[in-house]
Formats: C-alpha cells, sequence, structure tokens
C-alpha cells in the first residue's frame, strides 16, 4: 500500500472562451447532437400547433430515435394528451412536452448531500470506459468547492493506467491517493478510509475497476469490495453511484438494473452527453428504474460535471 500526494497542483484552468460560458450554455451546448436528433422530428410536429395523429406520431419517432424508449414515450404521449385535452385551443406541443418530460425527469433530481458521516465514504462502479476516473477526479473539485477535504482511493487494481489517471487527478485538486500495485481492491478501500480517518478527512471517493455486468465473478467481487467497506465502516458506504456513459443510450438502462441489483445504488453519475445524441435515455431511466440522477458531464473539464437539475436538462435537450 502506498500513499501518492502531490503538494504543487497542476494547472487546472479552462481556455479563457471556456469560462465565459455559463453552465446552461455549456450544457446546452453539451446536448446538442441529442437536441439536433429530436429537432429534425420536431420541427413539422410543433409547427402544426396542435396534436392531430400526424402530430402524435412524429412525435413518438422522434422521442424512441433519441433513446427515450417505448415505455417512456408512451406514457409522454399519453401525458401530453392529457394536457393538451386541459389546455384546449390555448395549448401548445413544445410547451406541454417540456412540461411532461420535465415532471417525468423530476422524481430523479435529489442532490447529493454529503451527511454527517466522517469520513463520508462515495462508492463508485460502472463499465470499463464509462468515465468513472474522470468523474472522480471533478467530484473531488466538486466538494472541495464546497470546503470539504477529499481522500481518493484507487480500488482499480487491474490497471496502472486507472491508477495513474487517479494520480494525476490526485495533483490537479491537490490531493492524497491510497493505492496498491496489484492484490486486492478490498484491502485498498480498507486501508484509504482508515487513513481519511486518522487524517480527519471528509469525504472518501473509492474507485472500482470498470467491469460488465454479464461478468458474473466480477461482479461478485464487487459487492465483496462494498462489504469490506462496511467493515471497515459499518455505516459506509454513504453513496454507492453507478457512472454510465451517455452514449451507450438503452443499454445504460440495463446497467442501471444490473448494478442497482448488485449493490443497491443510491445514485448514478452520467457522463459524455457532450457527445451523444441519446441524451434522450434519462426519460427512460425515469420511467423504468428511477434511481437518482446525481451528476450530469458535459465536457471535460473540471467545471463540467454539475448535479442534474430537470428543468435545466429539458430546456437544453428540448430547446
Amino acid at each position: 500500500m502506498f500513499d501518492l500526494f502531490k503538494r504543487k497542483p497542476a494547472d487546472e484552468g479552462p481556455p479563457p472562451a471556456e469560462e465565459k460560458k455559463s453552465w446552461a450554455e455549456r450544457l446546452r451546448s453539451g446536448l446538442a447532437k441529442s437536441r439536433e436528433k429530436l429537432a429534425g422530428a420536431l420541427t413539422g410536429a410543433f409547427s402544426r400547433k396542435t396534436l392531430d395523429d400526424e402530430t402524435l406520431d412524429e412525435l413518438e419517432t422522434a422521442l424512441i430515435m433519441a433513446d427515450v424508449g417505448v415505455p417512456a414515450t408512451q406514457h409522454l404521449l399519453d401525458d401530453l394528451k392529457a394536457r393538451w385535452k386541459k389546455a384546449g385551443d390555448q395549448g401548445d406541443p413544445k410547451t406541454e412536452l417540456k412540461a411532461a418530460l420535465q415532471d417525468l425527469l423530476a422524481p430523479l433530481e435529489k442532490p447529493l448531500v454529503v451527511g454527517g458521516a466522517r469520513p463520508f465514504v462515495i462508492m463508485l462502479a460502472g463499465v470499463n470506459g464509462a468515465g468513472k476516473t474522470t468523474s472522480i477526479g471533478k467530484l473531488a473539485k466538486h466538494f472541495q468547492a464546497q470546503g470539504l477535504s477529499v481522500l481518493l482511493a484507487a480500488g482499480d487494481t487491474f490497471r496502472a493506467a486507472a491508477r495513474e489517471q487517479l494520480a494525476i487527478w490526485g495533483e490537479r485538486n491537490n490531493v492524497a491517493v491510497i493505492a496498491q500495485e496489484g492484490g486486492d481492491a478490498a484491502a485498498v478501500m480498507f486501508d484509504a478510509i482508515a487513513a481519511a480517518r486518522a487524517r480527519g478527512i471528509d469525504v472518501v471517493l473509492a474507485d472500482t475497476a470498470g467491469r460488465l455486468p454479464t461478468q458474473l465473478h466480477l461482479m461478485e467481487e464487487i459487492r465483496k469490495v462494498k462489504r469490506v467497506i462496511q467493515k471497515a465502516d459499518p455505516t459506509a458506504p454513504h453513496e454507492t453511484l453507478l457512472v454510465l456513459d451517455a452514449n451507450t443510450g438503452q443499454n445504460a438502462l440495463a446497467q442501471v438494473k444490473a448494478f442497482d441489483a448488485a449493490l443497491d445504488l443510491t445514485g448514478l453519475v452520467l457522463t459524455k452527453l457532450d457527445g451523444s445524441a441519446k441524451g434522450g435515455v434519462v426519460a427512460a431511466i425515469a420511467k423504468q428504474h428511477p434511481v437518482p440522477l446525481r451528476f450530469i458531464g458535459v465536457g471535460e473539464g473540471l467545471d463540467d460535471l454539475r448535479p442534474f437539475v430537470a428543468a435545466e436538462f429539458v430546456d437544453a435537450l428540448v430547446g
């Protein structure tokens, strides 16, 4: 076991042009591909200002193409028809669709709050390439901005590159990283919690190796990691987050179901929305397996991971 600590944080400033953009602008820019996928089919539907069968067919096609999924699409169309009937001639399809979508997504809007436990342990899981390690670096910055001290646990003991990447994020955020070359991920977690307790650290961000839900032996291993965390602290982990790549679309829903069954998830982190045309999968998750969406990511910068807000997301997605 060794402690990687970089005293001098690296330069982490975004390009000057990015500094001028608000979060709403970055979110809208990040969701451009998803919005464009919707817009092509929605333009005709919204231009008619009526909710006839043709409009409903076009809306259905647009929503399914944007990875909203069939159950959520049907829910939205039924809600839209009910709203339209209530609004009468004063209704507007786009306005009513945004309202229906916002109501569907609202239950996912539950920001992560660091409770009184110290250290407050946050365990992160996900498939390979979902963006776990990068998300941990951004979350470290997020919690530091709240005045909280952070320690990182490099629980991906399979890949040296994962430890190195986490060490870089530790350097950028000026936080300690507890790591081990090879060996048992659970042991890293146990030692990290002990180190955090000894140092009076507020938050432990625990990385784990990427794995597919179909890799049953690896899913059992991550259950073991969670059990060992609970041995180190019976109240931990205080949050268990699944990191999802937005580009996987409907497959993200299957990941949510599988990891929730294994780990009892408390929240989700949805990354890479800026490169995806499948942002509608958030609606599918809300309808079929509504685990709180704690954070969404729309870029590579340290400040490009923010708490999910349903109204902001819908405005950026639908326009």
